[in-house]
């Protein structure tokens, strides 16, 4: 299993108890349209769920947030989403707070419903984020990629009858 190390999101906060592990996915069937997400930690905690109608980017988010605010402790969250781990890595979210939620451009932050309780929420404790390559063996990655398909699919079948 792939296990890179993580980039914590808020700076140093160690402390003596070994990060959970958790891997995030979103998936969405068309963009937008009928969409999932998942979470799942090798020890076999997992959530999903689905969005009628919605894009990969806020279905990548969900999951992050759902993994985050359904776990305890300290987090090292494994994500494909470049969107996701790119924010915490580089910082965005100190940049966007700064400018009153606007990005770089000066546009409103798209997302922000989803954002600013993810940013709250893995900005006050000790969570950290790494990006693993997706659809490349990593098992764990597998799974919630899976598992978020499904979700997409099941909540399309229901858009159906």
């Amino acid at each position: 299993m792939n296990n890179p190390e993580p980039s914590n999101a808020a700076g140093d906060r160690s402390g003596p108890e070994e990060p959970t592990r958790v891997w995030t996915d979103g998936a969405c069937l068309g963009n937008p349209g009928p969409g999932g997400w998942a979470w799942a930690t090798p020890e076999g905690k997992s959530a999903s769920g689905a969005e009628e109608r919605t894009t990969n980017q806020r279905m990548e988010l969900r999951a992050a947030l759902e993994a985050i605010t359904s776990l305890e402790g300290p987090l090292a969250v494994f994500s494909d989403s470049t969107y996701v781990v790119n924010c915490f890595r580089d910082g965005w979210w100190k940049g966007w707070q700064r400018r009153g939620w606007r990005n770089a451009k000066g546009d409103p932050v798209a997302n922000q419903d989803l954002w600013r309780p993810l940013v709250e929420a893995a900005t006050r404790r000790r969570v950290s984020f790494s990006w693993v390559k997706g659809h490349a063996g990593d098992p764990m990655n597998e799974l919630v990629d899976s598992l978020a398909v499904e979700q997409a699919s099941a909540a399309m079948a229901m858009k159906r009858r």
